[in-house]
């Protein structure tokens, strides 16, 4: 049986204030890791008010840096990779190309995955409407960083999973001849 939560306030308030109280928090983590540098901490008690202060940064304290952007590491894992795999993606999402498995699979090359080692479903369905969803994956050893997009997922989802058969998409693939 699913778990629903019961409340006297009419739905739309209590989601709005569900989604300001969650804003307000994603907020103060992203300023408390971006003043420090470490990982987010998750309030792990019963008070969920939180207070942040500013201070201002001593003259001995090293100036705050740019976190650097993801690169690909040709030796490493298929998760040490996700990272870059995840913001190409994520870019091209955001772009007008979002549901262009060709834009994807353009992007992945460019920035330094290997095209030979990629799969990628149709864009459209078999009778010609637009697909409801679009995967694209690279092989990568014996893993997959796999990539899902489209208006059935509302938004980009990367994950890394085992590779089934040295393949990472069972099913109907398309030809990445371009």
């Amino acid at each position: 049986m699913p778990l629903r939560l019961v409340s006297s306030a009419p739905r739309g308030r209590r989601a709005a204030s569900i989604s300001a109280g969650a804003l307000a928090l994603l907020t103060i983590a992203v300023i408390v890791t971006a003043c420090s540098g470490s990982a987010p901490v998750t309030p792990t008690g019963t008070n969920s008010t939180t207070s942040a202060t500013a201070q201002a940064p001593s003259a001995s304290a090293p100036a705050p840096s740019t976190p650097a952007a993801p690169a690909l590491v040709p030796g490493g894992t298929a998760a040490e990779n996700l990272p870059l795999f995840t913001s190409v993606v994520d870019a091209v999402w955001a772009s007008p190309d979002s549901v262009t498995g060709r834009a994807y699979i353009d992007a992945l090359v460019v920035a330094g995955f290997d095209k030979g080692t990629m799969q990628l479903t149709p864009d459209t369905t078999t009778v010609g409407n637009p697909a409801e969803t679009i995967q694209f994956s690279v092989l990568w050893g014996e893993e997959c960083l796999v990539g899902q997009v489209g208006p059935a997922t509302g938004t980009a989802v990367t994950v890394v999973l085992p590779a089934v058969s040295g393949s990472c998409l069972v099913g109907s693939t398309r030809p990445i001849d371009w």
